[in-house]
């Protein structure tokens, strides 16, 4: 369970063959077989709202991985850096960071505030969409785990406050995004192209480690 996509390029890359999924209130949904097990890989949209509407009604399934990128509050971890909570039974000849992991109901943008969460929870990583998932793994009475990739650092602010670009249910309006990144085409234009290259790169390490590693 992701948020978004593009979260999940690298794990699709590493997968294969991927079929559509019929999934009703995902944005994105796929299923692909790996090593004799049925991988379901969904993007619900960020937050914890759409994450219950996508989690909406139960699935058979044997557990749930809330994934997908997460900001660094840890100043020691680097973009591409495998973060996995503390109670998640995971084993990987790959090196990961088993910590803390907190979950927002907004984007943190600057390092003063990524610093500021950090000091207020003792985490060494922030999302937004992994307490719901646990939540509905709970309810559904089944294994949950959060395994995240980071693709921001602690110590970097992000171009644009993506906060200001949701719409009412939770969705980052792209149009609008790419209006304020052209109307600061020398400062935010340049933050956004790093972003990316952060995020695919962040993207293809997560797929590495889970496709390679033991749950």
């Amino acid at each position: 369970m992701a948020a978004e996509r593009r979260e999940l390029e690298g794990v699709l890359h590493r997968l294969g063959a991927a079929k559509k999924l019929e999934w009703p209130g995902a944005r994105f949904a796929r299923s692909a077989e790996w090593k004799g097990d049925r991988w379901w890989m969904v993007a619900s949209g960020p937050g914890r709202g759409l994450v219950e509407r996508a989690l909406g009604e139960k699935k058979n399934v044997n557990g749930i991985i809330s994934t997908g990128f997460c900001g660094a509050l840890d100043p020691a971890l680097r973009i591409g850096d495998i973060v996995v909570d503390r109670e998640a039974a995971v084993a990987s000849e790959a090196p990961f960071v088993r910590a803390e992991i907190f979950s927002a109901d907004r984007v943190a943008v600057t390092a003063a505030e990524k610093r500021a969460l950090r000091n207020r929870t003792g985490a060494a990583a922030v999302e937004m969409e992994a307490a719901a998932v646990k939540n509905k793994a709970a309810e559904w009475r089944v294994p949950f785990m959060c395994i995240r990739v980071v693709s921001d650092t602690a110590s970097g602010d992000l171009p644009l406050d993506f906060n200001h670009f949701r719409n009412a249910d939770g969705n980052f309006s792209r149009t609008r995004i790419a209006l304020a990144a052209m109307a600061r085409p020398f400062s935010a234009m340049p933050g956004l192209v790093e972003l990316d290259r952060n995020c695919r790169r962040a993207a293809q390490a997560l797929g590495d480690f889970l496709a390679d590693c033991r749950l």
